[in-house]
């Protein structure tokens, strides 16, 4: 039981983790006028990154944080690579609000490695702080 109380309490905390990144990312287009412009024309691409890297965590709690690093990798760069694909009807997709922020609207190289950095940092993160979080739950 407890094992299934804490996996539940870290996809709790991984889950409110992705809406921080959600909530920052957000903030990094709304504002772009206000930030520097390395910060919005990088930022964003990253934290989306880091935002699919963390729901990965949340699906994937219960299994090495490498896995969710892979998984990552591969979701980020085959939704960059779709954006190849330019039929009509993914198109329509892409022009609404909610489809431009998940499929993006046209690829770009520099995307795949925005993408990795966020999810190599969001990584990092996790590898360095999750073990201090299970020293507190004890």
């Amino acid at each position: 039981m407890e094992m299934r109380v804490n996996a539940l309490k870290e996809r709790v905390i991984y889950g409110c983790i992705c809406l921080i990144v959600i909530v920052l990312g957000l903030c990094s287009r709304a504002f772009s006028e206000q930030l520097p412009l390395f910060v919005t024309r990088h930022f964003g691409d990253a934290l989306w990154g880091s935002m699919v890297y963390f729901m990965f965590r949340v699906l994937l709690v219960n299994r090495k944080l490498w896995i969710a690093f892979i998984w990552s990798l591969m979701f980020s760069f085959g939704i960059e690579f779709s954006q190849l694909y330019q039929a009509e009807w993914i198109n329509s997709i892409r022009a609404t609000i909610l489809g431009g922020l998940i499929l993006g609207k046209g690829f770009l190289w520099i995307d795949l490695v925005r993408y990795t950095v966020g999810i190599t940092l969001s990584y990092g993160l996790d590898q360095y702080f999750r073990p201090k979080l299970h020293r507190i739950d004890k």
